[in-house]
């Protein structure tokens, strides 16, 4: 499983022991956001937003009591979770003693501690809101962008109603997610999770998927057959591209939404459902309303509640964990690091394809990358178009300014560490891309062939052709990835003149 789940939001009270690198990794891993403070005003201000409040202490239960109080004037209960010194075991009576929800060592760091202190059984005289008890999904998704976390917070809220979602959004950017978020969240989370693309199927069988048959009821039909909707019977029922359902269909589908019952195909006696229908789509309902592909009657049916996933290119802080967790999954058998070209690279391109169309291009890294460092020569996109940035005179940013300006975050630049602006925090996203790749010392020979090779086919190409328009046309790429790596040959003193001179 990768280490990017659903984060529970923590804050965390240490003014006098900062966080390292590796400390804040493993709590990444165990699924925890955490959000440093200073002061009991700062924990005022940001408690309304918190699943956890961890406090550090060191001589006395003096700073949990101060918590505490602050809790109660704000009317608002949320655990907390005690560090202290493994030699005043007093101070760990006392706490719970007071109310903490958990003590542990301040020294400890493995996952595994710190998912028992998350996930653990809610206790007698212990205040615990819902999203601390609630089972934790299992599925690894990524919403570290605010963006990506505004609709978390929101999709966790809709998912404790018993209401119709209907998710939005372009294609490949993640709806099913968000439907298992939905389900996950829920009290339905340990019924079934059956989802069903419209889009796929021929229109007979989408009607005989959906809602069953009897033996006989047709030729072929040898047995009884339960729908999708009796096989959802205590869960969710996901609906994907609903847009694309054919119109009878959906004057069926409304009828079972109103009646919460259904008659299979050659029954005579209806079936009760007891299932919560999450629909997907990636058009315009409405506009498919006016035309008249789709029901207006259904479609205010099944969006009691609208989710909207943003493309990816709106969300650019949940690019690079996002490449973390895809690195993890397939390349499991290696620790790969992502070079600050690559980053830059990554977060400047405009997604048209969206999370799908980024782990083709993590795939694809994985295949090209020689030595478990991933640079931008190594990400191949789908759309031809997008070419690696020409270098400039002033180190290029992390984040183009039209990126910067939509979200309101600052330009990160090359000699300062990447900010993430959500739950990763700079040292967090530091020890998953930059850590020191395994065998390095027998890999750089290879890569300096690998170098080494390019540069003369470059050469070649450049010495065997008239013009540099008809060496980019040989080597296979455009004019303009050419002018780059000539570029980076000069700054290494690598070009005759005569090939610059062309």
């Amino acid at each position: 499983m990768s280490s990017f789940n659903i984060a529970q939001h923590a804050l965390w009270l240490d003014p006098l022991h900062p966080l390292a690198a590796p400390e804040h990794a493993q709590l990444a891993l165990a699924g925890l956001s955490v959000h440093r403070l200073h002061t009991l005003e700062e924990i005022q201000k940001q408690l309304t937003d918190a699943d956890w409040v961890v406090v550090r202490l060191d001589n006395s239960v003096e700073r949990l009591q101060a918590v505490l109080g602050v809790q109660q004037q704000a009317q608002i209960a949320v655990p907390v979770i005690c560090r202290v010194d493994r030699q005043h075991f007093s101070l760990a009576v006392q706490a719970m003693r007071l109310g903490a929800y958990h003590v542990m060592a301040a020294d400890e760091w493995s996952v595994p501690a710190w998912q028992a202190a998350l996930h653990r059984p809610d206790q007698k005289g212990t205040a615990v809101p819902q999203t601390a008890t609630q089972a934790a999904p299992q599925r690894s998704v990524v919403y570290v962008d605010p963006v990506s976390r505004h609709l978390l917070a929101l999709a966790q809220r809709v998912a404790k109603a018993q209401v119709t979602a209907l998710i939005e959004g372009p294609t490949g950017a993640g709806k099913e997610v968000l439907a298992r978020v939905l389900h996950e969240s829920s009290n339905r989370a340990k019924g079934p999770f059956v989802g069903l693309n419209c889009a796929a199927l021929p229109e007979q069988l989408i009607d005989d998927m959906l809602f069953g048959h009897e033996k006989g009821a047709f030729t072929g039909a040898h047995k009884d057959f339960k729908g999708l909707f009796e096989q959802a019977q205590g869960g969710t029922l996901f609906l994907d591209e609903i847009g694309e359902m054919p119109m009878h269909l959906q004057a069926k589908l409304l009828r079972v939404l109103q009646e919460r019952q259904l008659t299979r195909l050659g029954a005579e006696r209806p079936v009760a459902v007891d299932v919560r229908v999450v629909a997907a789509t990636n058009k315009d309902l409405r506009q498919a309303i006016g035309t008249r592909e789709f029901r207006e009657d259904l479609y205010f049916r099944i969006s009691t509640f609208k989710l909207r996933v943003p493309a990816l290119r709106d969300r650019p802080g949940d690019i690079l964990p996002l490449v973390a967790q895809l690195l993890l999954r397939h390349a499991k058998d290696s620790v790969f690091t992502v070079s600050a070209e690559a980053q830059a690279l990554l977060l400047s391109y405009p997604w048209p394809g969206n999370v799908r169309e980024l782990e083709n291009v993590v795939q694809r890294a994985v295949v090209l990358c020689p030595d478990a460092q991933i640079e931008a020569m190594h990400l191949m996109f789908d759309d031809t178009q997008m070419e690696p940035p020409a270098p400039a005179p002033a180190i290029a940013p992390y984040r183009t300014q039209a990126l910067a300006e939509a979200h309101n975050l600052p330009l990160v630049r090359e000699e300062a560490p990447y900010e993430m602006h959500g739950p990763l925090c700079e040292e967090e996203l530091k020890a998953l891309f930059q850590q020191p790749a395994i065998g390095m010392g027998a890999v750089g020979h290879l890569q300096t062939a690998v170098k080494s090779n390019e540069h003369q086919l470059i050469m070649a190409a450049i010495h065997n052709t008239e013009s540099r328009i008809e060496a980019a046309r040989q080597l296979g790429i455009s004019p303009r990835t050419l002018r780059y790596k000539l570029a980076k040959l000069k700054g290494g003193n690598e070009l005759s003149s005569m090939s610059m001179a062309r």
